[in-house]
């Protein structure tokens, strides 16, 4: 019994659960798999990297402290965010994956780094 490579089709030589025939074809038929599968899943995927990169840069030392304006000028859109965190305290932190930002006073904002 000869299987048939995922990707082109081709017969596969070798062990007996292999799916691909090559490592090319394995690469080109999980980027298929796993590309952004719309223009807008694309552009909302590439706004939550770019404002974890900003806050990656201005939160080297795990906490800080920055301000509105600083946010803007490098690009930060505040409405992109994967997840609220609600404390028992009454804080509310919004963050991106593990760099997450709370809002001060005076258009201050306090920089965070989940502990992951």
């Amino acid at each position: 019994m000869s299987k048939a490579c995922l990707e082109c089709g081709e017969k596969i030589v070798g062990r007996e659960d292999k799916k691909f025939c090559s490592d090319g074809c394995r690469n080109a038929y999980n980027n298929k798999i796993n590309k952004d599968s719309t223009n807008y899943m694309r552009n909302i995927n590439n706004k939550l990297r770019k404002n974890y990169r900003i806050l990656s840069e201005l939160n080297t030392e795990g906490k800080s402290k920055t301000t509105r304006a600083k946010l803007l000028s490098k690009g930060f859109d505040f409405e992109f965010l994967t997840n609220i965190l609600q404390t028992k305290t009454g804080n509310t932190y919004y963050f991106l994956y593990d760099q997450g930002y709370m809002v001060l006073d005076n258009d201050f904002y306090m920089l965070v780094k989940k502990d992951i």
